[in-house]
């Protein structure tokens, strides 16, 4: 399983739209466009929209409880929460050799310039599964406006730019794709 991901829920203000609407809309971009493409990669492609990350994490916390049992079958766990504005990469957690693959498959992104593979993913909605050695990711994007908007009455759709979002989209369509059609699951 190649899981990609945003949370549904907002702070108790503004609309949420890039906390972190933003982050749901290109997890279900990547995957609508693995379709529209007619692409059947080997492994599952599971998106998650997770719900009361803003109240602890209680929705991850369900969903790793429900699902940890099958902990081997996941692949990556990958999750977009600080905005979707012009990507630059990805935080990565794993091993050493999976690192080496994600930058191979990052090399794909050249042409937009997504290319970095920073130290360390972020999400509390993904940190069970990585705690437990499962490989993780994060979007890395322009976050100089962000906490202008975060948690605040600013948090709007207008707040979000369709094509810096559709750059994180492509991001998000690349790396999870291609996990999800390589030979081996990443290196643990």
């Amino acid at each position: 399983i190649v899981l990609v991901s945003g949370h549904l829920d907002s702070w108790d203000v503004g609309q949420g739209a890039m906390d972190d609407g933003g982050g749901a809309f290109i997890s279900w971009e990547a995957l609508s466009l693995i379709k529209d493409l007619g692409l059947r990669p080997k492994r599952t492609l599971r998106l998650v929209l997770w719900t009361g990350e803003e109240q602890g994490g209680i929705g991850a916390k369900q969903y790793y409880q429900l699902h940890k049992e099958n902990i081997s079958n996941f692949d990556i766990v990958m999750e977009s929460d600080e905005g979707t504005f012009k990507p630059s990469g990805l935080g990565f957690t794993g091993s050493a050799k999976a690192r080496e693959i994600v930058k191979e498959i990052m090399t794909l992104l050249l042409p937009i310039n997504a290319t970095d593979v920073y130290d360390n993913a972020d999400g509390t909605d993904i940190d069970y599964w990585m705690r437990d050695g499962v490989p993780g990711a994060s979007l890395h994007n322009d976050i100089s406006k962000y906490f202008w908007f975060h948690h605040s009455q600013g948090d709007m759709m207008t707040v979000q730019d369709p094509n810096q979002m559709n750059l994180c989209a492509a991001v998000w369509t690349v790396v999870s794709y291609v996990i999800a059609d390589m030979e081996e699951m990443l290196p643990r």
